[in-house]
C-alpha cells in the first residue's frame, strides 16, 4: 500500500540535522576568522549595535559605549569652542582624542597651559565614568622634527614623553586608576600629516599639526579583564590590611595611654 504524501507525514528531522551542521560548520569558520584577523573593536560594536536595534525594531537606541565616549566628548569639544585644538575620531582600537600641542602645553615644555585645563577636566570626568572602567587609556606624546636641546628636555624624545606623562598623571589625580593608564613618546616618528614638502621644505602648519598629544581610549581584551581586575582586588586588600593596621596602633596606643595613667 503506498504511503500517503501529506505534510503530516514527512520527517523534518533530516532537514534540521543538515541545517545545524551547517550553522556549526559556519560558527567554526568565523571562529576561525576572528583567531587569526585583527579585531576591529569599533566596527564589531557597530555591527552589533546594528543588529541589536534591528531587532529590537527600532524602539531602542543601541550605541555602543566606544559611539557614545566619541559622540559625548565632540559635543563637550563643541561646547567649549575647542574644535580647533582637538579632534576626536574612531580607529580600529577605539576612540582617538587628538590634543594640540601648541594649545595644551608652553613651547618647548611638557607644563599645561592654564586656559586649557578646563578642557582637559571635561574629558578626563567623560572617560573615567563607570561604564569605562574596563577601558585601557594610552596616552603619546608626538612632536616635529625640530630639534631642541635644553637641560631638562635634551630631545624630542623627552619632550613628547614629558608631556604624556603629565596628561596620564593629570588623569590620575582626577580619579582615574593609573593601572589602566600608559605613557608613550613617540618624538617626531609617527607624523600625521608631511612635515616637509617634495622639495624637503618644511610646511609650518602640517608640523604644528604634528605636535599633539595621542589620548586612545579602548575596551580591555579578556585577558587584560582578568588582569585588571585582580590589580584593583589586591589593592583593595592591601587597602583594608593598612586600615586595619592603623587601627591596631591606634588601639594599643590607647591602652598605653590609659595604663600610665592608672600608674599616677
Amino acid at each position: 500500500m503506498q504511503k500517503d504524501n501529506c505534510p503530516e507525514c514527512e520527517e523534518p528531522d533530516d532537514m534540521m540535522t543538515t541545517y545545524a551542521d551547517a550553522i556549526t560548520l559556519l560558527m567554526a569558520f568565523f571562529v576561525m576568522l576572528l583567531t587569526f584577523a585583527e579585531y576591529d573593536v569599533p566596527a564589531y560594536q557597530e555591527a552589533a549595535a546594528a543588529i541589536a536595534n534591528e531587532i529590537g525594531h527600532g524602539e531602542q537606541d543601541a550605541q555602543s559605549d566606544t559611539q557614545t565616549l566619541k559622540i559625548d566628548v565632540e559635543d563637550i569639544v563643541f561646547e567649549m569652542q575647542a574644535d580647533q585644538v582637538v579632534d576626536v575620531k574612531l580607529d580600529t582600537k577605539g576612540v582617538v582624542i587628538d590634543l594640540a600641542g601648541g594649545a595644551f602645553f608652553q613651547p618647548g615644555n611638557a607644563k599645561l597651559n592654564e586656559a586649557a585645563v578646563p578642557v582637559l577636566e571635561k574629558i578626563t570626568n567623560m572617560i573615567k565614568a563607570e561604564k569605562f572602567k574596563l577601558y585601557n587609556i594610552e596616552v603619546g606624546g608626538h612632536s616635529d622634527p625640530s630639534p631642541i636641546s635644553t637641560e631638562m628636555f635634551p630631545s624630542n624624545w623627552e619632550l613628547s614623553s614629558a608631556r604624556a606623562s603629565t596628561v596620564v598623571r593629570f588623569f590620575g589625580t582626577s580619579g582615574i586608576m593609573y593601572e589602566k593608564m600608559r605613557a608613550i613618546g613617540f618624538a617626531s616618528t609617527r607624523p600625521k600629516v608631511p612635515n616637509y614638502d617634495l622639495k624637503g621644505e618644511p610646511i609650518p602648519e602640517n608640523q604644528q599639526t604634528n605636535r599633539r598629544i595621542s589620548i586612545r581610549v579602548y575596551p580591555m581584551s579578556i585577558a587584560e579583564q582578568a588582569k585588571f581586575n585582580i590589580k584593583v582586588d589586591l589593592k583593595s586588600m592591601l587597602k583594608d590590611v593598612t586600615v586595619n593596621s592603623d587601627q591596631g596602633k591606634s588601639i594599643e596606643a590607647g591602652d598605653t595611654a590609659v595604663k600610665i595613667d592608672l600608674t599616677r
